[in-house]
């Protein structure tokens, strides 16, 4: 996945026409952050580049982690900013009885298509 790597002087409106590019073509892209500074800008880049993919149909949603990194032989802790169209989550596979699984879209409850790229997850009981 690719990996865009955001300051507190990075432009807002150049990483959400880099953020709009790779997120048309792979689906979703990683934003990585250390300071506030760095977050404040990835995020406004964010809300940029929502208003740039909307009109194609996309709702982007932002899930964030923390990651530990290294710069310059020092430890930081970063945040990680996956952005990802909201349709792009693939369902999760339910087990319906002990010897058959029904995959099941957990955002309406629908039997799933399964036709996206992502890893699907399959819980067992």
């Amino acid at each position: 996945m690719e990996v865009l790597k955001v300051s507190s002087k990075s432009s807002p409106n150049a990483v959400a026409g880099a953020m709009a590019s790779v997120l048309r073509q792979a689906g979703a892209v990683e934003v990585q952050v250390v300071g506030a500074g760095a977050l404040n800008q990835a995020v406004k880049a964010i809300a940029i580049a929502r208003g740039y993919v909307a009109p194609s149909g996309v709702d982007l949603i932002c899930v964030p982690t923390f990651a530990d990194i290294e710069i310059d032989g020092e430890s930081r802790t970063a945040i990680r900013l996956l952005v990802e169209d909201r349709e792009r989550r693939l369902p999760v596979a339910v087990p319906a009885t002990a010897t058959a699984t029904t995959t099941v879209d957990l955002r309406d409850g629908a039997p799933a298509d399964n036709g996206g790229p992502a890893t699907q997850h399959v819980l067992t009981s």
